[in-house]
């Protein structure tokens, strides 16, 4: 007998995410509802800011404050982030309702760029804030 309740308890009863590695087009795929989700939280700071500036310069210059604080600098850097990527991902789904760049070593092609060209993106973004 040598399937014994001992040798049953020991054995995994399903992969799981320790020894499961998800493939990059699924990363891409989880990671573009995160962004959604990322964007939603990162206008209502951007609607807060918009709504100080209507109410007056004491709102203002204390939304502009919490903006450019060191939290505040983290979260609209993830924004941009978010922002270009779901932008970037977006275009790729556009591209796949198409029925185009369906392939598995399209798809891994696809997200890599995905990810460069939102990496890319943020980064432009930012050095151009900061230099004007």
């Amino acid at each position: 007998m040598t399937d014994t309740p001992a040798a049953k308890r020991q054995r995994p009863l399903s992969p799981h995410l320790q020894v499961y590695r998800l493939p990059l087009p699924a990363l891409t795929s989880i990671t573009h509802r995160i962004t959604g989700i990322g964007l939603t939280v990162g206008t209502l700071l951007l609607v807060w800011w918009l709504v100080a500036a209507a109410v007056g310069p004491e709102a203002y210059a204390t939304a502009s404050g919490f903006i450019a604080s060191p939290i505040g600098l983290i979260l609209m850097f993830g924004w941009t982030a978010a922002l270009w990527f779901h932008f970037f991902n977006g275009i790729r789904h556009l591209v796949w309702d198409g029925v185009k760049g369906l392939t598995l070593p399209q798809a891994y092609s696809s997200s890599n760029l995905v990810i460069g060209a939102a990496i890319g993106a943020t980064v432009v973004t930012w050095v151009l804030a900061f230099a004007l």
